[in-house]
């Protein structure tokens, strides 16, 4: 060691001064940090979210720059002279200004922000700043539908699809990624309920978004990506993953009850015999696997808000393939049977859903109603036949046309709240405000007096939830079925780089007591399921229920 050197590292010790070590970062760290702080300015600095930039091609820059970066230190280096770049920032009168609308926050988290294990203290004082002094205008990149609660849904704009869009490029990648992450981020109402953090999620499917083996993983990681914000919601189709899971179909439709598949129904009659595949046949095991192993191996690729959501959703992940045949293990009668079963097309199928009779009398006093296919003219004269039955059965295993407004107006007396609505506050991105709580009912109408049973389960979805809460309202009411598909209010349209498109719900949906729905379902007064004795004997379990509780 040299002299001079030795003196100055003394001096240095004496005078208390520490030559601090640069903080390394990995690639998942350096990359999350940029995809975190290029989503946080596109909604919140004032000159980014007014649409002043090409932020896509600012993103590829900072990518450029940031790609030699090894420390903490000279990412943030990187970072804090991008974000002088974007010119000026105002101080906001208006964003200090306490508001006297009710906010949920349960979404809301920048503490990313403070990590001083990947920010220095600069660029979090300048991420701080911002926050505080954020964009109060007509954002660009997002706006609101407008609805029944005015201010609705999260509607994503001017944002480019690049339909050339190959795979192969990086960037590209990693845009679909960050855009669809900050997204979720910002303007997901149920973010807060999802199984893994969704910080936690990102630095899980970065390296899959930046190194993928091939097409077919790039399409997976982007299913996957979509799946783990556990909404029902949320599903993406495309022609790489339909390729993947099988454009061929087994000519029957199934449930699963009890870990086995059983046979509801045909999706085509003449293949369905040709193939000797009946109603209540049990399958238990596909090329030799059991079926409810094949769901666990692809549950990360089906969407759903619970397990009974997902189990309606793999009706085409377990079966399907791209061979002309599959050999299937069932159950028929008690005996064991193995066999090859054709596999088609589903063009092939001519299927049409069976549809049933919109409204009837049992017995002469219990009416039925298929609210999938009850429509709003048909309402008037439905009621008015049967308001003199003992009772109403509505069946909302299906999905409503628009009607639960007319009907309540028949079911109740005088306005009752059903649903309280969280919606995006786009002057703090990250944070919902509540709105107005909806009624429905008493326009007047002379209403109906007999018991009220609403029949519910996993096909029970969305509106179709919100129908069910609606008709809770009524004062003789109860709720029969299983849990239903749980994913509640609008929808916000989302699409991936290259034109695939996906969604979310973009609305917040709870009781006016703040009970949630999300990934719950709406509530159950009796729990019935079909039984797998119940369809090979082509009852209707849930209803044979409802009717039993009518007699008693």
């Amino acid at each position: 060691m040299g002299r001079f050197t030795l003196i100055f590292l003394i001096t240095l010790f004496f005078s208390g001064q520490v030559i601090a070590k640069p903080t390394p970062l990995n690639e998942t760290e350096k990359l999350a940090s940029v995809g975190k702080v290029w989503g946080f300015l596109k909604y919140y600095h004032p000159n980014v979210a007014k649409g002043k930039f090409n932020w896509d091609e600012q993103l590829f820059t900072i990518l450029a720059r940031t790609e030699k970066t090894d420390s903490k230190e000279e990412l943030s280096q990187v970072l804090i002279d991008w974000i002088g770049s974007l010119g000026e920032i105002k101080p906001c009168k208006s964003c200090q200004k306490a508001t006297s609308t009710a906010r949920f926050n349960k979404n809301f988290d920048l503490s990313w922000i403070q990590d001083n294990r990947l920010f220095s203290k600069q660029l979090s004082d300048k991420l701080r700043f911002i926050e505080q002094n954020r964009f109060q205008g007509k954002q660009y990149y997002v706006t609101t539908a407008k609805g029944i609660a005015k201010e609705q849904n999260v509607i994503i704009q001017n944002e480019p699809e690049y339909p050339n869009f190959r795979w192969k490029d990086k960037n590209l990648r990693l845009l679909a990624l960050f855009r669809y992450w900050n997204t979720v981020e910002y303007f997901f109402p149920y973010k807060y309920q999802m199984d893994i953090l969704w910080n936690d999620v990102l630095t899980q499917m970065l390296p899959k978004f930046l190194l993928p083996e091939s097409e077919l993983n790039y399409h997976l990681a982007m299913l996957e990506l979509v799946v783990h914000i556990n909404d029902s919601h949320a599903g993406l189709s495309t022609d790489t993953l339909n390729e993947y899971f099988g454009n061929k179909y087994i000519p029957v439709i199934h449930r699963i009850i009890d870990n086995k598949a059983v046979i509801v129904r045909p999706f085509n009659d003449s293949l369905a015999r040709l193939n000797d595949l009946k109603i209540g046949d049990v399958i238990s095991k596909v090329n030799g696997q059991k079926v409810i192993d094949v769901f666990e191996e692809r549950k990360n690729y089906i969407q759903g808000s619970n397990k009974a959501a997902k189990l309606a959703f793999a009706w085409n992940k377990i079966f399907n393939g791209s061979t002309d045949s599959v050999t299937l293990e069932l159950l028929r009668n008690g005996k064991p049977i193995t066999k090859k079963i054709g596999r088609y097309p589903f063009d092939v199928f001519n299927y049409e859903r069976p549809t049933k009779k919109k409204y009837k009398i049992r017995n002469n006093t219990i009416g039925y109603v298929n609210m999938g296919e009850v429509t709003q003219e048909d309402v008037s004269q439905m009621m008015d036949s049967l308001r003199n039955t003992k009772a109403i059965i509505f069946d909302i295993r299906n999905y409503p046309k628009g009607t639960l407004y007319r009907i309540a107006n028949y079911l109740n007396s005088s306005p009752k709240e059903f649903v309280k609505i969280i919606v995006p506050d786009l002057g703090y991105p990250g944070r919902f405000k509540w709105t107005k709580t909806l009624k429905c009912g008493g326009n007047g109408k002379k209403h109906y007096k007999g018991k009220v049973i609403l029949l519910v389960n996993s096909q029970t979805i969305s509106h179709a939830e919100f129908t069910t809460m609606a008709f809770q309202t009524y004062d003789n009411v109860m709720t029969i079925g299983s849990q239903t598909c749980a994913a509640d209010g609008n929808v916000s349209p989302i699409g991936f780089v290259g034109g695939f498109k996906t969604g979310i719900s973009g609305t917040g949906i709870f009781y006016p007591d703040g009970t949630k729905t999300q990934r719950v379902g709406v509530k159950i007064d009796v729990t019935t399921k079909p039984t797998i004795a119940g369809i090979r004997e082509g009852r209707d379990e849930v209803l044979e229920k409802a009717l039993d509780l009518l007699k008693d």
